[in-house]
Parts: structure tokens; sequence; C-alpha cells
């Protein structure tokens, strides 16, 4: 039983965190007031308070001790705080971190700023200099420059929760949980008005033909709907229930995978879609599908943990065995040159297969992303940028050899699979510290 011995009543209202200090000299209190006060922790003495310059203009919710006892992190609704010694943490839609050295005072702070929630899609855009837009279900959008890092929220007047996403150079097209899709023009960090279309149900995958991003093609629990600008100009009914699809660039053959595995290809003439073939090889829902940048060939994957590659002139299977991964599949990109697949799964782990070479002799990146990846995509032939449950992206490079490049090894205990002297890069850390991780290993 406890009986309490002393009470502290320097808070002028709620007391909503109290930390311990890992070393056990002090604890530290945070309040409603704003404010922040230091304890000796054996006797119970103010021995302290956190700068109110500069400080967190509304309630402090949560603190937060370094394992050395010298750095504390503080949560507010509100803007972060400027004391000494910190690390503060602010929390909007997005988050923003602003770390101070302990050791130099007057060395100006660095400032981090990411998601805090589930990053679920991953575009590149054909820019220059290239950039990177992520999206998560929250309905925030960041745009990233390789090289910099965080370069910016995108603005939109009317924000929405965001499931599906796709972008072009000059256009976002995205979907929430609700029946409506956003087309949204862009321009550099600021999005229009953008444009709402019904399409009576919710819609489960999106995607644009690149060549012509004014025809979209949304599925339904049902069916799939073409959207040619903000105009709905067919609703088709298709029979099987509809799990993921994909639109080729140039707008006239589309890919609607189901629940039963099957992969349904379509032609497309006006508003009109006519069933060509269906492709089968999956023992599970289908998950993804994209077609690779020469459109030479297609990359399916499925919830039952397996990745196939297709030939779209016979539609035979071009490359099998990708099974891998130990969870359903939930993302794949195609690397520009189209010579690789990468696939994200809820295993955590991120495979890159050669579509020349057996599956086996795939690389393998293991937890990439605690809680799985969700966002894939290729910058160059050389780079892949990932994200994940656990809000934060990460650039994966080789280091002097080309990820296409297998090296000697002495990794003898594991066959059939590449090693790649590289770096991690990451980016952004919506839930930790930003860094740069050298000489890892793409395991």
């Amino acid at each position: 039983m406890f009986h309490g011995t002393l009470a502290c009543r320097d808070h002028s209202n709620f007391v909503n965190c109290v930390r311990f200090s890992p070393d056990g000299n002090r604890f530290i209190s945070v309040s409603s007031d704003k404010r922040g006060i230091l304890y000796d922790a054996k006797t119970g003495d103010k021995i302290g308070e956190l700068s109110s310059a500069d400080g967190h203009k509304g309630s402090i919710y949560a603190v937060s001790w370094s394992p050395d006892s010298m750095q504390l992190s503080t949560h507010s609704s509100m803007e972060p705080m400027n004391p000494l010694r910190m690390i503060t943490l602010s929390l909007f839609l997005l988050v923003h971190y602003i770390l101070y050295s302990a050791s130099d005072l007057d060395k100006a702070p660095i400032e981090f700023s990411g998601h805090i929630k589930n990053v679920s899609s991953l575009i590149v855009l054909k820019s220059e200099p290239k950039f990177i837009l992520s999206s998560s279900y929250d309905g925030v959008i960041l745009k990233w420059v390789q090289g910099i890092g965080y370069s910016g929220k995108l603005e939109r007047k009317v924000v929405s929760q965001i499931k599906c996403f796709a972008a072009v150079e000059e256009e976002i097209v995205s979907s929430g949980f609700d029946n409506k899709v956003w087309r949204f023009s862009l321009h550099g960090d600021q999005c229009g008005d953008g444009d709402c279309i019904d399409v009576g149900n919710q819609p489960k995958d999106l995607g644009l033909a690149l060549l012509s991003p004014d025809l979209a093609l949304v599925s339904v629990d049902t069916g799939v709907v073409l959207l040619r600008g903000s105009k709905v100009v067919s609703t088709i009914q298709l029979g099987f229930t509809v799990t993921a699809c994909s639109v080729s660039p140039n707008g006239t053959e589309a890919i609607v995978g189901g629940e039963d595995g099957k992969l349904h290809v379509y032609s497309i003439t006006g508003d009109t879609l006519k069933e060509e073939a269906v492709l089968e090889k999956h023992r599970g829902p289908i998950t993804v599908i994209r077609y690779s940048p020469d459109v030479s060939m297609i990359a399916s994957a499925d919830a039952n943990r397996e990745a196939v590659v297709w030939d779209c002139a016979s539609r035979e299977v071009k490359l099998k065995n990708m099974l891998f991964h130990t969870a359903r599949i939930n993302c794949l990109a195609w690397s520009p040159n189209s010579s690789m697949v990468a696939t994200g799964s809820l295993d955590t782990c991120v495979l890159v297969y050669q579509v020349e070479k057996p599956a086996a002799s795939r690389m393998t990146v293991k937890g990439a992303h605690l809680g799985g990846v969700y966002g894939l995509a290729f910058i160059d032939d050389n780079t892949v940028v990932s994200s994940g449950e656990d809000a934060c992206i990460r650039l994966w490079k080789g280091s002097n050899v080309s990820l296409s490049d297998s090296i000697d090894n002495d990794y003898d205990d594991l066959p059939n699979t590449t090693i790649v002297n590289g770096t991690c890069e990451e980016m952004v850390s919506g839930l930790g510290v930003l860094h740069l991780l050298e000489d890892q290993k793409l395991l």
C-alpha cells in the first residue's frame, strides 16, 4: 500500500504528465498551465523550471527524458517551445522536431518535420530536381526533395482523408473513405480549388493514364468507374468483387484484380470496357497491380504474400516463385528501366527482384518499417524510397555498386541472397530522430 508523504502545489492547472529521470535523481511535471517544473526526486524540492521564453503557447501534455537524463522532449497541442537542452515536439496534422545542442547552446537548432500517421502512398514526380509526394490517411500530403528532405506541406482548401493517391506533374487525384474522388491541380507547393466527383461507392483503388491523365480508373466493390476530367463517363458492373485496378499509360487497356485472385484484362474504347483475357496464378485477393515503365510487363501481388510478373504481349508469367514475404503484400514499384520490381509487405520487409534473374536471387531489406510497408517507389535505377506504418520515409540506395549487380560476400549462411554494401538514408522520421545510417546492409 502507498502512503502520500508530500504534495507539490506549484502548478495552477491540471498536471498532465510526471516522469522520473532515468538516473533517478529528478522528476518533472508538465501541466495545462504551460509550465514544466523540475523536482529533486529524494526531497521533492523544486529545483528548476523550463524556460518560458518562446515556450509552448498551449497546454503541455507529455514529457520524456533522454537516456542520459540530460535532455527532455515535450509535447503540446500548440507551437513548439524553445528552452535550452530540449528537443521539442509539436503535434498538428504533421510532426515537427527542434533539436538543440546540449554542449553548444549558441548553435542554431536543427528542425525536422514529417507525418504522424501511416504513410500509405509515395509518388516520385519527374521534375528537376526530382521530388517525392507522400500522403497519409489523415489527409496530409508532404513534399520531399532528394538530398534535402522535407520541402513543405501541400495546402488544399478542402482537407479530407486519403485512402488512394495518384499524381502526375500537374495534378493530384485522391479518394478517401466516402464516395468521393478529388482532383486538384498542382502549382508548386499549392493545390488548386479541386473538383469533387461522387462515384457512388467507396473507392478501393484508382489509377491514372500517365500519358493521358485526364482518364482515371476507379475501382469499387462491384466494378469500376471511368472518369474523364471531373466527369463520370461510365460505371461498369463486372460481376465479381473488385480489389485492385490499373490503367495503361496510354489509356487503352485496364487490368482489374478480384477477390478470387484473378486478373481481368480489358481494352478501353470510349466509355466501355471489353474483356480480352483472364490471368490466373494468384491464390489470394489481388492487392496491387502496376504496369512497367516500358509497358512490356505487368506486376501484381496478393494478400497471400505472392507477387507475379507477367509479359504483356504473351500474357504469360515472366517471373514466378516470388513467395519470400511472410504476410500480405501492400505495395510494389518498378525501376525506371523496367529491370527490377520492389515489393513491400505487412511483414515489415522490402524485397527487390531482378526480372531477368530467378526470384531466389532477390535482395531483402529486413525490418524496413515497423508495422508494415505501405508505400514504394524508385527514384532512379539504384534508389528505392519506402514508407510505412511507422510514419517514416526511408531512402535505400547502393553505394559504389548498382542494386542490379551481385558482389562476392562471405554470407554463406544466406544462400540465394545478394548482399549489397550500401547506405540507408532516413530522409524523415515522423516518430523517431532523423539520421543517416552508414554502411548498412540490404540483406
